[in-house]
């Protein structure tokens, strides 16, 4: 022993044993190690073996790791007290300060103490074992025949040949004692069982316990043949593949345990098993997801189902059971909110603040699902946002444009390749809450009902608040809670949505912009929201307020605010353009930033819309109707009447539907019955249609039109045919009528009436049961600059609409009376 010092540097081995003769591979990390491979280089260049002390440690459950020192005071406890020699045969650089060293075991030792030397490195002060002189001949015997048998069986198995004779060779050459410290570490054995073979120091109790531990290792080899022999004739292809894949799984699960426990990754099905308890599912989720999980654990990670299941349970335990958001109920916030970021809309703020006044009294927000119905472009998106940051929610939009199939909206069954759940679950999975804000945008839009369902009826349990508190998605088949969920759904028009679905929303009205409005929000925010996205500053351009309200009017004819924002991009980026160019020719002081209307002809062209009123000559036969259309936008359209000689047929043309054609012919009855009191022609039962005929049209003949409101406009184009006396071209009328001359109300009064104002009308004839809507919807100060007229009876029409026949005599109605 007088080759190998006492003092050796202190190497802790986790969970491994290293034996004499016998070569292991070890990990070093930290700044001992690098001192250590330096110590080990320099003894080396000297000529000189370097010899460290190989000592077994035992580790603990997450035991820190500690960078800079080998032998922490903490591992120094858990060391055992024999160990093993090693010479570092080669070294490998893993990283920074971190190296692979294979180690070749030398001889065996009891530890006495450790100490330190001048680098602060742990050196163990050893004694070494000697071997005992006992007679151990007949056990070599037997060794040597187990290592024969053991050698047979490894050819048996086959195992390439080279190792085979490899062992052989050993065995025939290596003294008994080394070939029993090398068997015992090419078997199975347990570290216990390979600590005790580093311990004892009498040759003859390692060979038999040796000769014990290769006994059991062919014991095992003989009944796995068995088993494998009894089953070989029964496995087909994929059955084999299976088979192979288990004993790589058990040699993959040995490898794993060999590891330090704090490298061990956490098992797929103990996370699953985890996260399912962090969930806090309902009882009836967890009871399923548990049978899922035991249903899996008899699976192979390699079959169909496997992967189903687990895709499965991994929704589920990703799912917000119970993970809710904050909601703050701030009244005072929540208006400031929905006040900076809309202008207008009043009543629908109204709205709004009333429903969240009562959730804060009562203590929840159940509340009707809210439903915006208006054209494009007047905010009712940008709405639901500011709901969703005033309410302190997650906000979620489900675009339903196009959704076709009830499998959207309700999910796959799980028998089906790629299931997933449907657009709600899949939203809640993405917010992370069980109560955030979904917005179901173009709720119109979705597909009617086909071979894939209906998508619509799959929404009625999602938005009527007694049912969706158990909506239960096809995909997870199990009840969800979607009582706290608050949600929105916006369309342009509610013509294409079911009835029921329709019952089951609180539908509030979003209507088209006035100028003074759109001023307001080119102001506010559409100009600053493109200059800073030009990368421009505010005081790079100035758009006054008659350069806005000339785009909103002349270059942009919508209810909403979309195209004036792309046209407000264009002149920022003719500015930007022009900014560019002055500064790459050195001339950026010449710079202007005002942009005047002088400059809107060059930067945009010509207007795209010009008052069509102002064009017009006021002629007999022609009057401006008033129009609505389903998109929720409104607009003006004239109607023209002419008379040819003929024998009394009505033509009708500009792609009228079946109800404006109907009117048209009540319109024409109600003339002819009242031709002698209008004064139409001369004598009693004239017929004023005898000896012509006449030809309504409605210009803009690509342009199907139809509706109930345009009544008292046709009748106000005939009597002003006949009679010779001209409608002003400001004037613009809207009603139904009835044979009997009354005046019927009709929809979409604001939208119309914003629309007569685009287009320049300043007089508006009305029902006057409509009179209500005027001064529930229209601002303020639209009615102030227009003329406003409520008509009872066609004779309040005429009244108002005609003015004079081209020789300064005024149109006079008969008196009421004349015509009972």
């Amino acid at each position: 022993m007088a080759n190998t010092p006492a003092g050796l540097v202190a190497i802790p081995l986790e969970r491994k044993v290293l034996l004499p003769h016998v070569v292991a591979r070890v990990v070093l990390r930290g700044k001992d190690a690098s001192k250590i491979i330096k110590r080990h280089s320099a003894a080396t260049r000297q000529g000189v073996k370097f010899h460290i002390a190989c000592i077994p440690l035992k580790s603990l459950q997450n035991d820190p790791k500690d960078e800079e020192s080998l032998v922490p005071h903490g591992k120094r406890k858990r060391l055992y007290e024999f160990g093993c020699t090693g010479t570092i045969m080669r070294i490998q650089r893993l990283d920074s300060d971190m190296f692979g060293i294979f180690i070749e075991g030398g001889k065996r030792f009891r530890v006495r103490g450790y100490s330190q030397d001048s680098e602060a490195i742990w050196i163990a002060n050893v004694e070494y074992l000697e071997e005992a002189n006992s007679k151990y001949s007949e056990e070599m015997i037997i060794f040597k025949a187990l290592c024969r048998s053991f050698a047979t069986r490894m050819q048996t198995l086959c195992i390439p040949e080279s190792l085979t004779k490899q062992l052989l060779n050993l065995i025939n050459t290596v003294p008994m004692p080394a070939l029993a410290d090398m068997v015992v570490s090419m078997i199975e054995t347990s570290f216990e069982e390979r600590l005790m073979m580093l311990s004892e120091a009498n040759p003859k109790e390692r060979l038999e316990m040796a000769s014990a531990w290769i006994t059991r290792q062919l014991n095992v080899l003989q009944i796995s043949k068995k088993i494998h022999s009894g089953i070989e004739t029964k496995l087909t292809q994929k059955q084999r593949e299976f088979y192979l894949r288990q004993q790589l799984d058990e040699v993959r699960s040995e490898l794993h345990n060999s590891q330090p426990e704090e490298e061990k990754e956490e098992d797929d099905m103990e996370r699953l098993n985890r996260r399912l308890i962090e969930a806090q599912l309902p009882e009836e989720a967890l009871k399923v997801a548990r049978r899922e999980l035991k249903r899996i654990n008899q699976l192979h990670p390699t079959s169909t189902e496997w992967a189903v299941s687990r895709n499965y349970l991994e929704w589920v335990t990703d799912l917000p059971w119970s993970n809710k958001s904050n909601s703050v109920l701030d009244i005072k916030r929540a208006t400031h909110q929905l006040s900076q970021d809309h202008f207008g809309l009043e009543h629908v703020k109204k709205r709004i603040i009333e429903y969240l006044c009562v959730a804060k009294l009562k203590g929840d927000l159940k509340a009707p699902i809210l439903c915006f119905v208006g054209p494009p472009g007047v905010g009712k998106t940008s709405l639901g946002k500011s709901i969703a940051i005033s309410l302190s929610r997650e906000f979620h939009r489900i675009s339903l444009g196009g959704v076709h199939d009830e499998a959207d909206m309700r999910g796959h069954r799980r028998t089906y390749v790629g299931a997933m759940p449907g657009l709600i679950i899949q939203g809640l999975r993405k917010c992370g809450v069980n109560n955030p804000l979904f917005l179901l945008d173009e709720i119109d839009k979705l597909g009617q009902t086909s071979n894939h369902g209906n998508p619509a009826a799959a929404l009625l349990e999602i938005l009527d608040p007694e049912q969706n508190n158990a909506f239960s998605d096809h995909y997870l088949n199990m009840p969800f809670d979607l009582s706290d969920v608050l949600v929105i759904a916006t369309a342009n028009s509610l013509d294409t949505i079911p009835e029921p679905l329709v019952d089951r929303m609180e539908v509030i009205q979003l209507h088209g912009y006035t100028f003074d409005e759109k001023l307001h929000i080119a102001k506010a925010h559409l100009l600053p929201k493109q200059i800073m996205e030009h990368g421009m500053d505010q005081s790079q351009i100035s758009i006054n307020d008659a350069v806005l309200f000339k785009l909103a009017e002349s270059y942009t004819r919508e209810s909403g605010v979309r195209q004036l924002e792309r046209t407000i991009a264009t002149l920022v980026r003719a500015k930007c353009v022009e900014l560019v160019h002055l500064t790459e020719s050195g001339r950026g002081q010449n710079y202007r930033s005002c942009i005047r209307l002088d400059d809107l002809d060059s930067l945009l062209g010509s207007p795209t819309f010009e008052k069509e009123v102002a064009e017009r000559d006021s002629q007999p036969g022609i009057a401006t109707g008033l129009a609505y259309s389903g998109s929720g936008q409104g607009g003006i359209l004239f109607i023209e009447a002419t008379k040819m000689p003929g024998t009394g047929k009505l033509q009708l043309t500009g792609s009228l539907g079946e109800v404006i054609k109907e009117s048209a012919n009540i319109a024409l009855s109600w003339v002819k019955s009242h031709a002698e009191i209008l004064k139409l022609g001369s004598g009693k039962n004239i017929n004023i249609m005898d000896r012509c005929d006449v030809h309504i049209h409605v210009p803009n003949g690509s342009v199907p039109k139809d509706g109930p409101s345009a009544g008292i406009t046709l009748v106000s184009a005939l009597v002003s045919l006949f009679s010779r006396h001209a409608i002003p071209t400001t004037t613009a009328m809207t009603g139904e009528i009835s044979l009997r001359g009354q005046v019927l109300p009709v929809g979409g009064i604001k939208e119309k009436v914003i629309s007569a104002h685009r287009a320049g009308i300043t007089k508006i004839i009305l029902p006057y049961r409509n009179k209500k809507d005027v001064t529930n919807d229209i601002p303020e100060k639209l009615q102030k600059e227009m003329e406003i007229v409520y008509a009872k009876t066609i004779w309040d029409v005429l009244r108002a609409a005609l003015v004079s026949d081209g020789t300064k005599n005024a149109w006079v109605a008969p008196p009421y009376e004349s015509v009972l």
